[in-house]
């Protein structure tokens, strides 16, 4: 995956509100002072975390409320990644810089899109953070992974979570495999906007059929339109497109992290045995299958998980 290194990125787009800049926090899952934060103790915290949370909609939804809240964003972090984030060439060498270049790739996506199709998008904020954040859906830990919140439009990201995709559930990782997780929960931002949220309402359930798997599900069939269509989407800027190059080994990180944060994989790992009536986001092959219809249509209208 190549940015162009000419184009001009949008740090705007991003919020660092990391203390003391760093971007890597310490602990993994169920230890290391983010397991504190999540409510149980033991196998049972871990198990709530990893069944409940990876690419969620808010953490108000699965109860962790009682982390203790990032402090907010400092002029230092924001003047930081303004600085250092300024061309695709950024993106190319450095993991901050290359979420602003996804997020301002994805945005500039769907801003045309929903231009094309005669609606406004509204832009949303990724959050980089680490560690605990407080937000418009509550207050979360990096435990919860990566999600976005309705309720403030932001999408919230520990970049710890990356190396823990690998080191902890075996994807393979890389840049694209990065991506994958940020246009994701664009893809809940899209469902957002187009009013998926308010038509199913605050229960979604669990199992196979619920409506909690079919906008997770859809939310990874989003993330592939988006892929299909990266290399075509002008910056806005320069009028050409930000992202130059997608290979084979970039979509197959893809689909190995799309497979990795499969329900029935996480399942195995965390109990030894698999029960779909507790299925929040999908199957691995499930999760794998609309990313690659995404992939493979590029159109949202093939997205619907619903039907």
């Amino acid at each position: 995956m190549q940015f162009d290194d000419k184009a001009g990125l949008d740090p705007s787009q991003v919020r660092d509100v990391r203390r003391g800049g760093g971007g890597f926090g310490g602990g993994g899952f169920g230890g290391g002072g983010r397991g504190a934060a999540v409510k149980g103790g033991g196998l049972l915290a871990l198990v709530v975390a990893l069944l409940g949370a990876f690419f969620g909609v808010g953490p108000s939804n699965l109860g962790f409320n009682d982390a203790t809240p990032d402090p907010g964003p400092r002029a230092t972090d924001t003047a930081d990644l303004a600085g250092e984030c300024r061309t695709g060439a950024d993106a190319n060498n450095k993991l901050d810089c290359r979420v602003v270049a996804i997020t301002n790739s994805l945005q500039s996506y769907w801003s045309d899109e929903f231009q094309k199709r005669g609606g406004t998008y509204k832009d949303a904020n990724t959050v980089i953070y680490s560690r605990a954040i407080s937000t418009g859906c509550g207050n979360a830990t990096s435990a919860v992974g990566p999600f976005y919140c309705p309720a403030d439009m932001n999408v919230y990201l520990d970049l710890s979570f990356f190396n823990e995709l690998q080191s902890r559930f075996g994807a393979r990782g890389g840049p694209f495999a990065q991506a994958y997780v940020i246009a994701h929960e664009y893809g809940h931002h899209v469902q957002n906007l187009t009013g998926v949220f308010a038509r199913i309402g605050p229960n979604t359930g669990q199992g196979t059929a619920s409506n909690a798997v079919r906008l997770e599900l859809q939310a990874d069939c989003y993330a592939g339109v988006w892929a299909r269509n990266a290399m075509t989407t002008p910056d806005k800027t320069t009028g050409r497109p930000l992202i130059t190059n997608l290979t084979e080994d970039d979509i197959r990180d893809g689909l190995d992290a799309a497979a990795a944060v499969g329900d029935d994989r996480i399942q195995e790992m965390a109990t030894g045995y698999v029960n779909p009536e507790s299925w929040t986001h999908g199957s691995s092959a499930q999760r794998q299958q609309w990313f690659a219809q995404g992939l493979k249509t590029g159109d949202m209208n093939r997205c619907d998980t619903f039907r």
